[in-house]
């Protein structure tokens, strides 16, 4: 390896803290991420959402599409989660 491409190279030690990642601090920035995408969508109609392999798609009628490829959170519904009848 040359010696100007040595002086790019990082260490262990410098990728080690790119592994440091808070999980609340990066649901918390999904978050945002996700509300200031729907924040532009209102009063947009939804022609059509599907389920894709890194994500959900979100396409409107003026054509514009809208991909969100975190998951912030989701509980399975179930009978656990249905109110209960009187």
């Amino acid at each position: 390896m040359a010696e100007s491409d040595a002086s790019k190279t990082g260490t262990v030690d410098d990728l080690e803290s790119l592994l440091e990642i808070d999980p609340d601090a990066l649901r918390e920035a999904e978050f945002a991420q996700a509300q200031a995408i729907l924040d532009t969508m209102v009063g947009a109609t939804i022609a059509s959402a599907s389920m894709e392999e890194r994500g959900i798609v979100i396409e409107v009628t003026s054509g514009n599409r809208y991909f969100f490829y975190g998951f912030i959170g989701n509980v399975p519904s179930g009978p656990r989660d249905r109110p209960k009848e009187s």
